[in-house]
């Protein structure tokens, strides 16, 4: 056992090295639509200045066709994604013409410039697909600026830019239509690794040298991380179901089996809320914590080489094998039998046969996922109850102009970030002005927007709404950008080969589109180095645009960090809003699962009854199944959305973070509530009748989590099968009993009356 210890612990920890970051990068969608954006936003500039040596144009276009690329991003809904990009070609042209008739007039440019970065800013209610449209319709009128133009040049302008941003939607469109399956391998393939670091992520908590509050932390991120790529693919991958009538189902049916599969693993890993501080008291040197630990992290470097077979489009024919950490488990479970742990300490020992059951069956699942790899000539699901249900998983846009006039308010989080950017895009012209007045650019028209286009630029890069992010980008920008410039500088001064500096300006085009949803600053270097080039290419002979391009990145990364603290809106008036949502979607959650459970209960009592009532009642069954599964999907995303926006508030300045302790216990409890209604409504689900004890604390958990008064019994049925229910259910009441006490806690304090000159004290946690 002992040498099997030594080996097991020098294969965990060669297991636990992921594969190379690289590896996963160049085969991920976020690489590949680089490449497909990268090669559409170069294309028509190569054409016209290759074959007509019409350089001006050729950069115009390539302009349009980038605003348009901006929304062409990997992931996301190709509907939504569609009438963005025509909406970004329409306005991107109108704008180009506005902007461009105002570069000969300064005022209008003060007049314009503002109004239109307030009115696009508005366009965050709508959602992601709205930030993005803001994004290329103030990108294309940033760069529209650059150079002031005679009405008659107006025109060429935007009939050039308009169909530079035809080309992209054209090529998009083919690009997708010929890809689509290399689309979906590689959204669920991201999904997959997100998955997999999930897996180690609850590996680590079985290790006894680790923090128990570090490994909770980590966890909770990483499954706000994997909840988000679980829907984008959902988004990709459920976008067209297979009919049974096409060729293409086959291939199909198999992204869509390992991707049920992937959720009915996550399912099971958080079917329960494993008492690790409990495990860890009294089975510190436990030879199951070890097993169990190396079980997870070869689940997850299977799950790993799952995701890279899939992004590469190849067959799983090697894994590592779980057969000896359970049968080791196994082994050491029956010796504490023998040995009275279960009548001794019962609730450790049933929380150590659930760990054992939950690895065997992600055993199972994650087998059957690398057998989906091997097979393909798939023609079912693997799940036929979500046969005609799966497009109900899918994310919803709305879009109506109400969103936008219902948020010009002033205690509207929207219109005050839309306010914020409109000042930083007019201090970024007067700061322009004054920096022309004193250093005039070289080789350069007498006039502020040659300065100020940059600037604003790096503003609506760098604003966000949250301050955190604001400055996170604002670190990430500046170096990003000193890195590029002094990439661009060496290249210049190593060699003058210009077949050198278009080879680097595609890949460093390439990459700047692929790093920027996986890390901002490398995307900054090669987006800097990108444009440096291109400004080469427009005007060779002078590096100093590239001091000047960094002087005026500083410059704007200053004054977006100072407008951060205009109207700023902090997180923490979020967080009461999020911590409801997120106790009502455990509420639905719960409710919906019960209601699954009581029609579950009905067909296993379902005698007497005729074939019609039974067909009927296992639909309502299969009805209710399917709505406890989206209420569960429901309730990871508001999740989410909660840990994200905390963890963003710790980032903000402490003077700044109100009820710490309060939304810290929320967000352990949220997590343990939800775990608990996973692992509670099967086991409801698989019994005759409910006792009356589990039914009165179930009673007391629904009012709770409706912030009502409830008392739960102070003792329930434990006895048989009973014994692996009592655990989750007392669990689900002590979280919904802390839920509404920590609610309790972030409601604002009654005032206290005055005595003389004793004044109220503030309440806990309130500046």
């Amino acid at each position: 056992m002992r040498l099997y210890l030594t080996l097991s612990q020098q294969a965990s920890a060669f297991m636990a090295s992921h594969l190379p970051q690289l590896q996963r990068f160049f085969y991920s969608h976020y690489f590949f639509g680089g490449l497909r954006q990268g090669i559409g936003v170069l294309l028509p500039a190569v054409v016209l200045i290759s074959l007509f040596q019409l350089y001006g144009p050729g950069m115009v276009a390539s302009i349009g066709a980038a605003c348009v690329a901006v929304i062409d991003q990997p992931g996301g809904p190709r509907r939504y994604s569609i009438n963005t990009m025509l909406g970004a070609m329409l306005l991107g042209t109108l704008i180009a013409a506005v902007t461009g008739l105002a570069t000969t007039h300064i005022v209008l440019i003060w007049l314009i410039v503002p109004a239109l970065c307030f009115l696009f800013s508005m366009l965050t209610v709508y959602g992601k697909q709205g930030g993005l449209l803001a994004f290329a319709c103030l990108l294309i009128m940033t760069l529209t600026l650059r150079t002031p133009m005679a009405p008659h040049e107006v025109l060429l302008y935007a009939s050039y830019s308009f169909l530079g941003s035809l080309f992209y939607f054209a090529y998009s469109f083919l690009a997708h239509r010929l890809f689509w399956y290399r689309g979906e391998q590689q959204a669920l393939s991201v999904a997959l690794f997100a998955t997999a670091d999930y897996l180690a992520a609850r590996a680590r908590f079985y290790d006894v040298n680790t923090d128990l509050e570090a490994c909770y932390r980590e966890l909770i991120l990483t499954q706000s991380d994997m909840t988000e790529k679980h829907q984008a693919a959902r988004n990709v991958i459920l976008r067209e179901l297979p009919t049974g009538r096409h060729r293409s189902d086959r291939r199909r049916y198999t992204t869509l089996n390992i991707f049920i599969d992937m959720v009915s693993l996550l399912d099971s890993l958080v079917a329960t809320h494993t008492d690790y501080a409990t495990l860890r008291r009294n089975l510190p040197d436990s030879d199951v914590l070890i097993f169990a630990r190396d079980a997870l992290f070869k689940l997850s470097d299977n799950i790993a080489k799952i995701a890279l077979n899939t992004s590469r489009n190849q067959r799983t024919t090697e894994r590592n094998s779980t057969k000896a950490e359970l049968r080791a488990i196994e082994y050491e479970l029956e010796q504490y039998r023998k040995n009275g742990l279960a009548q001794n300490e019962p609730e450790v020992y049933a929380l150590l046969v659930q760990v054992l059951r939950r690895l065997r069956n992600c055993a199972h699942i994650v087998a059957r996922m690398a057998d989906h790899t091997r097979k393909a000539d798939a023609s079912a699901l693997v799940d036929l109850r979500l046969e005609k249900a799966l497009n109900r998983f899918l994310s919803r846009s709305e879009l109506r102009l109400g969103m936008i006039t219902s948020n010009l308010r002033l205690d509207s989080p929207y219109f005050r970030y839309a306010t914020r950017v409109a000042i930083a895009s007019v201090m970024a012209l007067a700061a322009s002005a004054v920096f022309y007045h004193f250093l005039p650019p070289q080789n350069s028209s007498a006039h502020a927007g040659t300065h100020g286009y940059w600037i604003i630029l790096t503003i609506i890069i760098v604003l966000k709404p949250g301050y955190a992010l604001t400055r996170q980008r604002n670190g990430l920008r500046l170096a990003g950008t000193f890195l590029g410039c002094v990439l661009a500088l060496l290249l210049f001064n190593i060699t003058s080969s210009l077949d050198v500096y278009f080879a680097v300006l595609v890949v460093a085009c390439i990459l700047g589109y692929s790093l920027l949803q996986v890390h901002y600053m490398a995307a900054a270097v090669f987006t800097t180095l990108y444009i440096l080039l291109v400004f080469h290419f427009m005007s060779p002979g002078s590096n100093f645009v590239i001091g000047e391009r960094l002087i005026d990145t500083i410059i704007g990364c200053v004054l977006a960090l100072l407008c951060s603290y205009i109207l700023p809106w902090w997180e923490y008036n979020f967080m009461q809003s999020l911590a409801r949502a997120a106790r009502n979607a455990n509420h639905r959650y719960l409710a919906s699962g019960l209601h699954y459970a009581e029609l579950s209960r009905k067909v296993l009592n379902a005698g007497g009854m005729s074939q019609a009532e039974l067909e009927q009642l296992r639909a309502d069954q299969q009805e209710a199944d399917v709505a406890w599964r989206l209420a569960r999907k429901n309730s990871y995303i508001a999740f989410g959305n909660y840990a994200a926006a905390f963890y963003r508030m710790m980032a903000e300045p402490v003077r700044r973070q109100r009820h710490v302790p309060e939304l810290n216990h929320l967000l352990i409890q949220f997590h343990i509530m939800s775990s608990q209604i996973s692992a509670a409504i099967p086991l409801l689900a698989a019994l005759p009748a409910v006792p009356q004890g589990i039914q009165e604390s179930l009673d007391a958990i629904d009012a709770l989590l409706q912030d009502k008064n409830a008392e739960a019994p102070a003792s329930i049925e434990t006895e048989g099968d009973l014994a692996a229910l009592a655990y989750p259910v007392r669990q689900m009441v002590k979280a919904a009993q802390l839920i509404r006490q920590e609610m309790r806690g972030l409601e604002p304090a009654q005032p206290l009356p005055t005595l003389g000159r004793i004044k109220p004290r503030k309440a806990a946690g309130q500046a």
